[in-house]
C-alpha cells in the first residue's frame, strides 16, 4: 500500500512538472504569435450572449491586454431566453470590468432582431451591417468572434461567423482590418483543460493564447460574475474547460 502511494505521488509530481513546462513554453509561444497582431491595436470582440466573453474568450481578451490592445465588446443580445435579460446585462458589465474591458467600450444590443434563441436564425446581412458600423465608427483593426462551429454549436454564435465571413467576401471589410475566429474543438479536448496544450500547439494555425495561473484566476472571477448562469454544470465547465485557459484562433 505504501509503495502504491509513493508511485501515485511520483506520478503526480511528474505530471505537474510536465504541465508546468508546457505552460511556460506555450506562454512564450503565445507572446510570439500574438506579436503578429501588433501592439496597441483596436480590437472588436463580437459575442452573442452575456457570459460568452468569459466562458469562451477570456484567454484572448487577457492575451490582447498583454499586447496593449484597446478592446471593444459588442454583444448582440441581452441573453433574455429565460427572461433574465436585465440581470445578465449587469453581469456582463461586471465581467468586463474584471477582464479589463472599459465599460465605455461595451455595447449590448437588446432588441427583437437578435433574440437569444438557438431556434432562431439571425439575418446574416443585418448582423454584418451592425458589425461594419461598429468597425468603422471605432476604427477597428481586428475583429474577434466565433468560427463556423460556434464552439458550442449555438446558432447565434454561428450567425456571427456567417456575418464576419460575408464582409470580406463582399468587399466591405475596411482595408487593414483583420478577422480572427476562435477554433472549435471536439468534446474530449474541450474538457481536458491544460492537458490539451500539446494538441493546441500542433493544431493552432495562427494565434495561441495561454493564460498563466494569475490570469486563470482572473478569468474565473469574470465568469463568476455571471451568477445567474452558474448552474452545477457550468461550475464544472469553469474547472475543466480548456476555453478558460487556452484560445486557439485562426485568421479568416
Amino acid at each position: 500500500m505504501e509503495a502504491m502511494w509513493l508511485v501515485c505521488v511520483a506520478a503526480a509530481v511528474v505530471a505537474w512538472g510536465f504541465l508546468w513546462v508546457w505552460d511556460s513554453s506555450e506562454r512564450v509561444k503565445s507572446r510570439e504569435q500574438g506579436e503578429r497582431l501588433g501592439a496597441e491595436s483596436r480590437t472588436l470582440l463580437a459575442i452573442a450572449h452575456p457570459d460568452d466573453e468569459a466562458m469562451f474568450f477570456a484567454p484572448t481578451v487577457l492575451g490582447l491586454a498583454r499586447l496593449r490592445h484597446w478592446v471593444y465588446l459588442l454583444c448582440f443580445s441581452a441573453g433574455n431566453y429565460y427572461n433574465q435579460g436585465e440581470t445578465r446585462k449587469k453581469e456582463l458589465l461586471q465581467s468586463c470590468d474584471v477582464l479589463g474591458i472599459p465599460l465605455s467600450s461595451v455595447m449590448i444590443i437588446d432588441n427583437r432582431d437578435f433574440p437569444d434563441d438557438p431556434g432562431v436564425q439571425w439575418d446574416t446581412e443585418h448582423v454584418a451591417s451592425v458589425l461594419l458600423q461598429h468597425i468603422e465608427v471605432n476604427g477597428i483593426n481586428l475583429v474577434v468572434t466565433f468560427d463556423a462551429g460556434g464552439v458550442s454549436g449555438h446558432s447565434n454564435h454561428i450567425a456571427l461567423y456567417a456575418a464576419v465571413r460575408a464582409l470580406p467576401s463582399e468587399g466591405k471589410l475596411p482595408k487593414g482590418c483583420s478577422v480572427l475566429t476562435l477554433q472549435s474543438v471536439n468534446v474530449l479536448r474541450k474538457y481536458i483543460s491544460l492537458l490539451d496544450l500539446p494538441l493546441s500547439r500542433l493544431h493552432t494555425q495562427d494565434v495561441l493564447f495561454v493564460l498563466n495561473s494569475k490570469e486563470v484566476a482572473q478569468a474565473k472571477r469574470a465568469m463568476s460574475c455571471h451568477r445567474s448562469q452558474l448552474l452545477w454544470f457550468r461550475r464544472l465547465y469553469i474547472l475543466f474547460s480548456r476555453y478558460m485557459r487556452i484560445n486557439s484562433l485562426s485568421f479568416l
